[in-house]
Formats: structure tokens, sequence, C-alpha cells
């Protein structure tokens, strides 16, 4: 299943004969694109459509907007972070790793008395209208 899903000829873009192919690694596996493909197009002509979990909830990501609009591509390149993966054009021997699952941010390290949601918030304070 190596890049079979690509149009090899196209009356605007031309013969994809006609460009150079290239390698990059993506979560530890080598694909292959060709220049001039941004990072998302190579990955989807190779079957991968995961780019990413959501930071807090786990859930796959992929390809969105697929005009760097939306953020949902966002992979890390060479160790840098956050780069949309619709607008990166991708490299020969470019290193991507699918963004991951990051400690929640709502936790509290201070103290466990911040709320984490609205209704938290509103159960506190009707709490302390009563302690009044």
């Amino acid at each position: 299943m190596r890049n079979n899903r690509r149009i090899v000829d196209h009356p605007v873009l031309g013969k994809l004969s006609d460009r150079k192919e290239i390698t990059f690694t993506f979560d530890g596996q080598t694909y292959t694109g060709y220049e001039g493909d941004t990072i998302a197009s190579a990955l989807l002509a190779n079957g991968v459509r995961t780019l990413r979990v959501h930071e807090e909830s786990g859930k796959p990501r992929g390809i969105y907007c697929n005009i760097g609009h939306c953020f949902e591509c966002r992979v890390n390149v060479n160790d840098e972070p956050g780069v949309r993966a619709c607008l990166t054009e991708v490299k020969d021997n470019m290193v991507v790793k699918s963004g991951r699952v990051l400690p929640s941010p709502l936790v509290s390290t201070v103290n466990d008395t911040l709320p984490r949601t609205y209704a938290e918030f509103i159960e506190q304070q009707e709490d302390k209208k009563g302690e009044v």
C-alpha cells in the first residue's frame, strides 16, 4: 500500500513521475513522499489518517480543514511541537511525531479547591453564600 492513493497525472500539478521521491519518518516508521507534498498529503497518500490525539481526552485527530485554520493537524517536526501538517512541506529525512496526551492543565497543583468546570464554580459560590 505504498503511495497508492495518489493522482499520477494532474492537468495543473503535472505528472507525479516528474517529482523527486523523498523519505521521512512518522512515529518511527519510514514513509515516502514527493517534493512539494505537505506532511499531511504525504501521510494521507500512505494511508495515515490519525496525526495526533487530543491533548486531554486522547481521542484521535486528523486533517480537518486542510488550509491551516483549525490546528487539528498539529505534529512535532524535528522536535519542534505544534507544526501544522497541512501547511508544512515534507522534506527528505524529516522526523515527524504525532501529538500525545498531555498532563491535564485543569488539575490544581496548589490546592484542590479551584473549580475545574463552571458547574463546580457555581456550586462553590452557592456553598460560600451558605457560610455567611
